[in-house]
């Protein structure tokens, strides 16, 4: 077995050779992927419970909220209006 460098994520991230559009991309996502999941702890409910109400299987919950698979627009509306919640789209520098 030969001895491996481990290199940072900073190291990792720079041969990846992201654009600042697709880091800002990635970003967003994270953050759609975030607002999801504390949305679904303020309401108090399990993947399980949330799975329920919104007809999304909660394997495909899980999955996202490991940041597995990037979420479908319609996905994110089917787990987010049960909750009382939605997307919207604003000007940047609103944000």
């Amino acid at each position: 077995m030969k001895n491996e460098k481990w290199e940072t994520w900073e190291e990792f991230k720079e041969k990846l050779n992201i654009s600042p559009e697709q880091q800002a991309e990635i970003q967003l996502e994270m953050d759609i992927i975030e607002a999801t999941i504390e949305a679904r702890k303020k309401n108090k409910l399990t993947q399980r419970e949330l799975s329920k109400k919104s007809g999304i299987k909660q394997p495909v919950i899980a999955r996202l909220e490991k940041y597995a698979n990037s979420p479908q627009t319609n996905t994110l509306i089917k787990l987010l209006y049960p909750m009382g919640y939605t997307l919207r789209v604003v000007p940047l520098e609103k944000i």
